[in-house]
């Protein structure tokens, strides 16, 4: 019996969007394959924290789990394949536009006495789509760039060139089902329609496999793929690379790629959808009497105008000066805050300036005067 997918990620049914995603950062990171090498325990539980957090994330999938429980189906993943890199990897048991087909299939039958879709014949059935999660850094998010990843993928096979036969013969059709993929079954008043057992949902069968492939037209293989990253991407953009799933079975469509972004945080800096926040710290004087001061962010440094008179703990909003908004030519904002340091020494005559200014100030009686260094170490200590 599979685990409730709740129970996996340790969080209650009432559980928000953020609470879900929260969980299963804290949890991945704990039992990702990088960091538990050779640990099949630790691998098992990355694939079920995978496979949880890939139905709880989605408002379509987690309705259908919260109802039918692990019965949904229709485009439920069907668990991790995580491997070594920049990311880990997930294989889907179908593509993102198969959820809630089951309906259609169960009630299609019911009402007008046969499937209200044809299962695809094996030269359609299309390649199941893949995710990779890689993590990218302030850096690369600020100015974009290209990462290299290598994920193992069913690719056509070179000897049969995706036929699944030996001989080139064609594959000939499914006794069973008669070539529709789909057997159907009858249970008192109501019918329901399941995948063939004996073609697998191919809606054919091979006579003559090829030895390479096994006749299914596919063979595994990892395979390195380059995706560019544009500048601008944030926690949980998905990046599509179309084609580039696994291969479909005997030469059809592959499926696509989704490559899903992780920030790295870059320490002093903090973001906030398209914002830069970070802090710097600067002298009475210059707080006092402003300063234009060169902040250094993430690619470059930015000059900030603080006015005079700056109050510590204020912040200052830079225009245009975050992270570049995805597809779109503008930026987000740089927030400055704004430190008071204080010396932790100072000389006579540094010491005599500021006593000399607290006098004008009021805030030393004007009466006291400099008498020793006895006098200043028991007001600056």
């Amino acid at each position: 019996m599979k685990r409730d997918y709740y129970e996996v990620l340790g969080v209650s049914k009432t559980a928000s969007a953020g609470e879900i995603k929260s969980a299963y950062r804290k949890l991945a990171l704990k039992y990702h394959p990088d960091k538990n090498q050779g640990n099949k325990e630790a691998e098992e539980k990355f694939k079920g924290i995978n496979e949880a957090y890939e139905v709880l994330s989605d408002v379509q999938k987690k309705q259908q789990y919260d109802t039918f429980g692990h019965d949904a189906g229709g485009g439920m993943p069907s668990g991790g394949n995580p491997f070594g890199g920049q990311g880990s990897y997930t294989q889907y048991s179908g593509d993102f536009s198969n959820v809630g087909d089951i309906f259609g299939d169960i009630f299609g039958d019911i009402f007008s006495g046969g499937s209200s879709r044809s299962k695809s014949k094996a030269s359609q059935r299309r390649g199941e789509d893949l995710r990779y999660d890689a993590e990218v850094s302030y850096l690369d998010a600020m100015k974009g760039t290209e990462i290299s990843i290598d994920i193992p993928k069913k690719e056509t096979c070179s000897v049969c060139h995706g036929t699944g036969s030996k001989d080139g013969s064609a594959a000939k059709q499914c006794p069973k089902c008669k070539g529709k993929g789909q057997v159907r079954y009858s249970q008192g008043f109501f019918s329901f329609s399941q995948e063939c057992p004996q073609c697998k949902g191919n809606g054919t069968i091979i006579n003559n496999p090829c030895l390479e492939c096994g006749g299914g037209g596919t063979v595994n293989k990892r395979k390195p793929i380059k995706v560019r990253v544009p500048a601008g991407v944030d926690e949980g953009t998905s990046l599509k690379i179309a084609g580039s799933g696994n291969a479909g079975s005997n030469g059809s469509l592959s499926g696509d790629l989704y490559v899903i972004v992780h920030m790295k945080q870059t320490a002093g800096f903090k973001r906030n959808g398209d914002d830069l926040y970070t802090e710097i710290s600067i002298s009475f004087p210059q707080a006092a009497m402003g300063i234009e001061y060169e902040v250094p962010v993430i690619e470059n440094h930015v000059k900030v105008k603080i006015p005079p008179s700056t109050q510590p703990g204020t912040t200052l909003r830079v225009r245009e000066q975050g992270f570049p908004k995805l597809g779109r030519k503008s930026r987000g904002d740089l927030y400055v805050k704004i430190n008071i340091s204080v010396p932790k020494s100072m000389s006579d005559v540094q010491k005599r300036a500021l006593f000399e200014y607290a006098k004008s100030m009021g805030e030393i009686s004007k009466d006291s005067k400099y008498q020793s260094d006895n006098f200043f170490k028991k007001i600056f200590g």
